[in-house]
């Protein structure tokens, strides 16, 4: 199978695994980064020893690029994507989708028309943590699943990352931030969301950076940073979740529970990809870790692209999909609405249940 030739836009902090892990699947052939930065994709490029470091109108009119990986700020993901499949080429672009639905229906729209697909983070639920816990639900192991909680509990992110502002302003918060991990993972392990309420605060008005680059600046805070959710899934499980910027102190709560007619599952933190998966039966005294299945237990972003370019050459879907994605971020609004509105929201869209990774396969080569 030939290689798909890829393109990375947006050379910052997330991009370095990315380039490291493209070059390790056979199907994926890393030939050129961009940022409107020309000398920071040059110095990636030179790190990861990519042929061409390039302006983004140059990476966007290269003819032998088929995929672009869009690595770009959140408040431009769409009008990236947008300018690829312009362009004629396939996209897979770093979470969320889009600021807004509006923009992320207008993405999928877009491919459509023009009969390219679209791919979107996060890919950690290719990892053996998730894998794993999917097998032992579908072995049912602890029954038919009836409820779930999944919590993300930070103080925030200006105590250690060099440009935190965005993580403040519209298209950021912990939801929009972490949100995709914990959602797409309870879809791949529950199913897709019917409807959604929620309640949303925010602590602070506004936020020190404490970080080294810019220590002392004060961030003003636009959006919620607390975000209390419930969650009512098409299969009839319910779920509760938290996703906070606002936890000064630490937390003990676990990342996700699952809870079923038989037992109860412990699942792994949704933004890593190994484990530890337990479980403990109804009248078990102690819980029992769970072997992890043969795969990706380390990060490796970069499969996403990598299934997708399998779908790409062989026309099967793929599992991190557009449609995936624009699903989570109409869940993640819906806990705003609802909490602005004081009602329940319905969700207007759905996706497919990603379909379990074989184990039988060499790492970094997916089924075709």
């Amino acid at each position: 199978m030939d290689k798909v030739k890829v393109g990375i836009i947006g050379c910052g902090k997330i991009s370095g695994i990315y380039m490291e892990n493209c070059s390790k699947f056979e199907i994926l052939e890393l030939v050129a980064c961009a940022d409107l930065d020309l000398e920071r994709a040059k110095e990636q490029a030179a790190a990861y020893q990519i042929p061409k470091a390039l302006t983004v109108p140059e990476l966007l009119a290269d003819p032998e690029i088929e995929l672009v990986i869009n690595l770009t700020i959140p408040a431009v993901h769409a009008s990236v994507c947008l300018e690829a499949l312009e362009a004629g080429k396939h996209v897979y672009v770093e979470k969320p989708l889009a600021v807004t639905r509006e923009e992320g229906k207008q993405v999928l729209d877009r491919a459509a028309e023009l009969g390219l697909l679209v791919g979107c983070a996060p890919e950690t639920f290719f990892g053996t943590g998730i894998q794993t816990a999917l097998k032992t639900i579908e072995e049912g192991r602890i029954g038919t699943p009836v409820s779930a909680a999944a919590f993300m509990m930070s103080r925030g992110h200006e105590h250690w990352h060099p440009d935190p502002e965005f993580y403040y302003a519209a298209g950021g918060g912990p939801m929009f931030d972490m949100g995709p991990y914990y959602l797409t993972a309870l879809i791949q392990l529950l199913g897709p969301i019917a409807s959604i309420t929620g309640m949303t605060s925010a602590a602070l008005e506004e936020r020190e950076i404490t970080s080294h680059k810019k220590r002392g600046k004060k961030v003003k805070v636009d959006i919620p940073t607390h975000v209390t959710g419930l969650i009512r899934f098409q299969g009839g499980a319910v779920a509760s979740i938290i996703t906070s910027f606002d936890i000064f102190g630490g937390s003990t709560l676990p990342n996700i529970e699952i809870h079923g007619t038989k037992g109860t599952l412990l699942v792994p933190d949704p933004n890593t990809f190994g484990g530890p998966v337990k479980w403990r039966g109804m009248g078990d005294a102690e819980w029992t870790e769970v072997p992890l299945l043969p795969g990706y237990d380390r990060n490796t972003r970069g499969i996403g692209p990598a299934d997708m370019a399998y779908a790409i050459r062989s026309g099967r879907s793929h599992r991190a999909s557009g449609a995936l994605a624009y699903h989570v971020l109409e869940a993640m609004w819906a806990f705003h609405d609802a909490s602005s509105e004081g009602k329940h929201y319905t969700m207007q869209s759905t996706c497919e249940t990603p379909k379990p990774l074989p184990t039988d396969l060499p790492l970094y080569t997916l089924d075709q």
